[in-house]
């Protein structure tokens, strides 16, 4: 069986982040999909020092799921934004329930200590 799906990113060159998260049907019988990264970056908007966090991304399907490649571009596109961590994982979690309308989305975002102080945020969204 041959599927063919339109994706913007997907097998292309890109040569920046976007803020374009892509989707594509959900495979019947996955029940939760888990991304993880350590590798994200963001700065203090009050210190314009950088924050290096881990990202895990946890969602249950409802019809879609999230492309990757698109995922690891809208990840990047923190890299020059200035935003507190538990903005950073609100923001995150509402950019996932709008592009695949999962049935639950939860974000957590851990900065790397910074002077000896380790931050957590998790923020939720139902869908």
């Amino acid at each position: 069986m041959s599927t063919s799906y339109e994706f913007r990113a997907l097998g292309r060159r890109v040569d920046g982040p976007s803020r374009d998260l892509e989707t594509f049907p959900a495979p019947a019988g996955v029940s939760t999909v888990t991304f993880s990264t350590d590798e994200f970056t963001s700065f203090c908007p009050v210190t314009n020092q950088p924050d290096f966090s881990s990202v895990t991304i946890e969602y249950v399907p409802d019809g879609l799921c999230l492309e990757s490649k698109s995922l690891k571009l809208y990840l990047w596109s923190f890299r020059d934004e200035p935003a507190f961590c538990e903005a950073l994982a609100a923001r995150i979690a509402a950019d996932v329930k709008a592009a695949c309308r999962p049935k639950r989305v939860e974000v957590t975002v851990a900065q790397k200590p910074r002077g000896g102080l380790a931050l957590v945020a998790v923020a939720r969204e139902e869908g």
